[in-house]
């Protein structure tokens, strides 16, 4: 195929046409999860064809009100848990500081869900 790797950053970040066409606090309550469910839908035979690999970077955001469970959710609704084979969740776990300078960070990255090998793995890098 012509496109070997699309990404795309980030799933927050994609705004429907009706709320950027809408007045400012139109409610658009669901909307960007039922595009990228019908989104996924189109795509997903698509890219199987085209041998072509797609990653969605995506950010946490906090469930307001939850006591109990995760409050972590992600963007986007439902749909791409569900349609990804693989997903790893990235988080910076350490500072890493020369003296007082700070010159890079500890990463940890968790396989949360993989179709392809055995999932919940970890690795911590720099």
């Amino acid at each position: 195929g012509a496109i070997d790797i699309i990404v795309i950053d980030s799933v927050a970040a994609l705004v429907p046409k009706a709320e950027i066409d809408g007045d400012m606090g139109d409610s658009h309550v669901g909307l960007q999860a039922r595009l990228m469910s019908q989104a996924l839908r189109k795509l997903t035979g698509s890219i199987k064809k085209s041998n072509c690999v797609a990653i969605f970077i995506n950010q946490l955001r906090e469930k307001v009100g939850i006591m109990f469970g995760n409050p972590e959710t992600t963007t986007g609704g439902r749909a791409l848990k569900f349609y990804s084979s693989i997903r790893l969740d990235v988080r910076k776990i350490d500072t890493i500081k020369q003296g007082d300078k700070v010159i890079g960070s500890r990463t940890r990255v968790k396989v949360v869900k993989n179709k392809v090998a055995p999932p919940f793995k970890q690795a911590e890098f720099d």
